[in-house]
């Protein structure tokens, strides 16, 4: 079975501007990737928790923020690596300035041996429709899509 995700689209209208707030990955790998490096706050789950519930987990671990609402269900996407992600979108706002992200821990440099520690999600940003589908993860482009439809 493919592994499973869960997040959080997080929406808002700025002078009758829809918006979108995504994450930019952390860590050596990701730092100096852009367009097609950024995604909804999301994670993985286990079979014994909600998505929903997993959904707002992630969005908490990765920007620090709780977030509530009417939450809406879009529909699954399945990425190039085969992850399935289940997303919900949600109206509201948050600081892009006030994101504070768990740590992960990894070999660094790759085969020194050496253990570093980073930042799960380095930032955070706000992005009207189109910068997000360049910005964005090629596969959760649909999710943006069907947010407009709605």
């Amino acid at each position: 079975m493919p592994k499973q995700s869960a997040g959080i689209l997080l929406y808002r209208k700025v002078d009758s501007q829809l918006q979108v707030f995504l994450v930019h990955p952390g860590g050596p790998f990701w730092k100096n990737k852009d367009e097609g490096s950024w995604s909804v706050p999301k994670g993985e789950y286990e079979d014994d928790e909600e998505p929903l519930d997993a959904a707002r987990r992630e969005f908490y671990e990765e920007t620090g923020h709780y977030i509530v609402g009417d939450f809406r269900a879009l529909l699954p996407v399945k990425q190039k690596s085969g992850k399935i992600i289940h997303a919900w979108a949600v109206e509201g706002d948050i600081d892009q300035h006030q994101i504070k992200s768990n740590l992960f821990e990894m070999e660094w440099p790759p085969k020194s041996g050496k253990k570093q520690s980073f930042a799960e999600v380095d930032r955070g940003d706000w992005f009207t429709i189109e910068q997000a589908k360049i910005k964005m993860n090629v596969a959760q482009v649909a999710l943006l899509e069907e947010l407009v439809r709605c």
